[in-house]
Formats: C-alpha cells, sequence, structure tokens
C-alpha cells in the first residue's frame, strides 16, 4: 500500500499497585483524628458539667457542645494554650444571656461555665435579689417552682425535698427585652442578693449562675470577679448528653436508665 507498512501495536497493559490493606485503614483512621481535632480546636468541643451553679439550665451531669467559633479564637479557646498570639481574635462580641465557658482568669487552668449579664461599659448591681443592668431592673416574674430530680449528681442543696425531688422557687427575667432565662432564687438572705455597684471595664464580661444564690461569679470581688474576653473558650450551644450517675459500669442494663432523655437536644 503505496510502500507504507501497517505496524500492529500489542496493547500495553496498565499496571496498577495495590494498596496493602492495613495501610489504607491507618490512613482512613489518621485523617478521621485530623478531621476530629479540627471540629474540636476550630468549631466545637464538649465539656461535661460538674456543679449545680447554672441550675436550672444546666444540672450536673449534662455534656454540653461548646462552640469555638462565636467568640473567636484566643490562648484559651485553643488546646494546650497554642495560639501564636495574645488577646482575642476574630469573632463578635457575646450577647447578654448566651451560657459561655472560659477559664479561670487567676490561671488554675479550670474552666467555668456561667451566663453573661454584662457587656463593656454596663453597669450591674444586686438588690434584694433583683438584677438591675444599667440602672434599669431586669423584669422579673414569679413562675411555677423547679423541680429537680435528686440523684447521686443533684442533690438537694438549698431547695426543698417533695418526693423524692428538690424543689425550687423560679423566676424568668428577660434580658436586653428579648432574652427570657430561668433563674432560681430561694430569698433566704445570701449575700449574694445584695451588692455594691459594678462597672464592666473594656474588654471584660460580668457573669453569673443561673443559681442565684449557689454560684461563685462576677459577684463575689474576691473570686474569679470580672472575666476579661481573652479567657472565652466558647459559646454553650446544645446538650447532647445527660446522666443522672446511676450507672455501674458492671451493670449494662443501668447504662440507659441512667440516661436523663428528656434533656438531650435541649438548646441554651
Amino acid at each position: 500500500m503505496n510502500g507504507s507498512h501497517l505496524i500492529a501495536k500489542s496493547p500495553v497493559s496498565a499496571q496498577v499497585q495495590r494498596t496493602p490493606t492495613w495501610l489504607a485503614g491507618l490512613r482512613t483512621i489518621l485523617l478521621a483524628i485530623m478531621l476530629a481535632l479540627g471540629i474540636r480546636t476550630f468549631i466545637f468541643e464538649p465539656f461535661s458539667i460538674p456543679s449545680a451553679s447554672m441550675q436550672p439550665s444546666l444540672l450536673a451531669g449534662d455534656y454540653v457542645l461548646v462552640a469555638k467559633y462565636p467568640y473567636g479564637y484566643s490562648q484559651a479557646s485553643l488546646p494546650w494554650r497554642t495560639a501564636p498570639f495574645t488577646g482575642r481574635r476574630g469573632g463578635a462580641l457575646p450577647d447578654r444571656g448566651d451560657v459561655a465557658v472560659f477559664t479561670d482568669p487567676r490561671g488554675s487552668g479550670t474552666n467555668f461555665v456561667k451566663r453573661i449579664i454584662g457587656l463593656p461599659g454596663d453597669t450591674v448591681q444586686v438588690r434584694g435579689g433583683q438584677l438591675i443592668l444599667n440602672g434599669t431592673p431586669v423584669p422579673r416574674t414569679r413562675i411555677a417552682d423547679a423541680v429537680i430530680p435528686v440523684t447521686a449528681l443533684t442533690p438537694c442543696d438549698g431547695g426543698g425535698v417533695v418526693a423524692g425531688d428538690c424543689v425550687f422557687p423560679q423566676y424568668r427575667e428577660t434580658l436586653s427585652g428579648v432574652r427570657s432565662i430561668r433563674v432560681l432564687d430561694s430569698q433566704r438572705g445570701s449575700t449574694a442578693d445584695d451588692t455594691a455597684l459594678f462597672t464592666v471595664p473594656e474588654n471584660h464580661l460580668f457573669v453569673m449562675g443561673d443559681n442565684r444564690d449557689n454560684s461563685d461569679d462576677s459577684r463575689a470581688r474576691e473570686g474569679f470577679g470580672m472575666i476579661p474576653m481573652e479567657t472565652l473558650v466558647g459559646r454553650t450551644d446544645m446538650i447532647f448528653l445527660s446522666v443522672d450517675g446511676s450507672a455501674r459500669f458492671g451493670a449494662p442494663s443501668t447504662w440507659l436508665s441512667a440516661i436523663r432523655w428528656d434533656r438531650l437536644g435541649q438548646r441554651l
């Protein structure tokens, strides 16, 4: 054919090297660990509630998801205090009524959870149990008593025991005209029911517990006082698990019965 030659080329086989199964599995595990660490570092971190200072919103034995991104990032919000900067970067000023986790400003490394009451420049005072914000009493309405079951993690401290439950006088407060919160106040003349007039400094926050007679917070000058905003870890958003302390390791039948199912998924 016009002196040309057709040469049939033999097909070239594509060679693929199979990744060993153990190596592929290891790679998947490492990627999952990196993803989990990234989420925990920058988006959400789980915390457990050990005390009664935030009753009735949070009970001892609650496990909560704390959102890192709303308030930005600081040494306190990143693991092992590894932020390559000082102060707080990014995010927005918290809202009054947010439930926030923060580290002890005194440097103990302990984490606390309280409700944000006062922002920079606000004045805060409590008189006769009445919260006064910027000179105006915060609207406060007596509502039905809070009933908290007595368990291994929630003994009755400050309330009255009725049929195995702890009963507290409960009020509804409305912060900034829109944020409605429930607080406990037995009105037994607690020293926290009458305070000096506080002015919140720049870059600081005034925090209180919802269990007003059983909370060490910004009202106590000998405590941690008003907290610097760089101590914020994040905003407490949701209860993802809650247990009453009755589970026993050697008795699997108690694991499910110890869960307080009605609290799961509650928003704060």
